[in-house]
């Protein structure tokens, strides 16, 4: 997935929850500018922290990836 899509999904369901950028990233323990990076695409988080960032959004990993190559967003 590109950073831009995978960006864009995090954000939204960010959002969707009721976070702000400083709360979420002080839930995950990284700096808010670390966060804001990710959010824009031009950092891609690892594999623990993607983990990390779904399960503080209370959803399953392969919903925050989306449907690689469908086209369809499922949020």
């Amino acid at each position: 997935m590109e950073n831009a899509r995978l960006a864009q999904r995090i954000r939204a369901f960010r959002k969707l929850k009721g976070y702000t950028q400083t709360a979420f990233a002080e839930t995950l323990g990284i700096s808010v500018s670390i966060l804001g990076a990710i959010e824009r695409g031009t950092r891609r988080p690892d594999a623990r922290l993607l983990k990390q960032i779904s399960e503080a959004l209370f959803i399953d990993e392969t919903e925050l990836v989306g449907n690689e190559g469908d086209g369809k967003e499922t949020y």
